[in-house]
């Protein structure tokens, strides 16, 4: 994370700061397409090619205040935010049968696709179903605390 931070802050972004050991980067950046200056930066310094989903302040905050479930009486453990690189087309989910995975519960808004695991994500086959899907949508998935953490440090 210390050599992300070194590459994003190399590309003239501030306010470079990294959360946990997973990918997840907040700065403060002028540029119009900041997510393709940092794949092609990635790529580059590391040697591999990752799609890189970036999100302002003010998106990550409607995606919490967006949240259909009760976020602040919940684990933040048991509750994800699948980040999409965008809105998919209207009926993408519709095949999921949402009963076959109860008691785990998912609900699509925009960019977003929220999920809930009453009992841990670790043995759910929601998760899968949801990537399984056609077309293919390049997404991320965060648990309510680090979207919580990363809506902090964005400030």
């Amino acid at each position: 994370m210390a050599e992300l931070r070194e590459v994003m802050a190399g590309l003239g972004w501030s306010d470079v700061r990294t959360y946990l050991q997973s990918g997840n980067a907040v700065f403060t950046t002028d540029d119009a397409d900041p997510r393709a200056r940092l794949e092609r930066a990635v790529a580059g310094h590391f040697g591999f090619e990752v799609s890189c989903l970036v999100r302002t302040a003010g998106e990550l905050r409607a995606v919490a205040a967006a949240c259909p479930y009760p976020a602040a009486e919940l684990d933040p453990a048991k509750l994800l935010v699948v980040f999409l690189e965008e809105a998919p087309p209207e009926g993408h989910f519709d095949s999921v049968d949402a009963a076959a995975f109860a008691p785990d519960t998912f609900h699509h808004a925009g960019s977003a696709v929220y999920c809930y695991f009453p009992d841990g994500m670790g043995r759910s086959r929601l998760p899968a179903a949801l990537e399984s899907l056609r077309p293919k949508v390049t997404a991320t998935s965060r648990n309510w605390r680090t979207v919580q953490r990363l809506i902090e440090l964005a400030g």
